[in-house]
């Protein structure tokens, strides 16, 4: 998604930055993480407050499930992926094999998965990590994005 254009419904701050959130048929399409600095809104759009509500209770309670009904297009095989990690609990995350080895596929074909997240946050991809470290972040492996991930991971008391 391009911020330059009109595609979000929103676009909010949190305390990492803030997000574009689009929802369609009132139901949550993609978020997307966005460089400072981004003039927020709101519009009245069916499903937009149940998400940024959801938001605020996880920013509020990092032990909090979204249960959010979802649009995720993508692979068979994304889909998949993108299932195993809503089921990751929050505090407690995986390393790209350890997931791959869950659901029978290789590391990078997760983190390829992961990096086409549509819905970050939402869709937990911050809770699979590298054997031996953060490992990458919406398809950076540093920068912004992976500060994003710190604060999600430590959020939620595994750093």
């Amino acid at each position: 998604m391009n911020p330059a254009k009109s595609n979000f419904q929103a676009v909010i701050s949190l305390p990492f930055g803030p997000v574009g959130i689009a929802v369609s048929e009132g139901r949550l399409q993609a978020i997307e993480y966005l460089s400072s600095p981004q003039k927020r809104y709101r519009s009245k759009a069916p499903g937009l407050d149940l998400v940024i509500d959801a938001i605020e209770a996880y920013l509020d309670d990092p032990g909090r499930r979204f249960k959010l009904d979802l649009i995720l297009h993508g692979t068979a095989f994304q889909q998949r992926v993108w299932r195993a990690l809503q089921a990751i609990p929050p505090g407690k995350p995986l390393t790209y094999g350890q997931l791959a080895e869950k659901i029978g596929s290789g590391a990078r074909a997760v983190g390829n998965a992961c990096r086409a997240n549509p819905c970050p946050l939402v869709v937990p991809c911050h809770r699979v990590v590298g054997a031996n470290g953060l490992g990458g972040f919406a398809g950076e492996r540093g920068g912004e994005k992976l500060v994003i991930k710190r604060w999600l991971l430590r959020h939620e008391g595994w750093l």
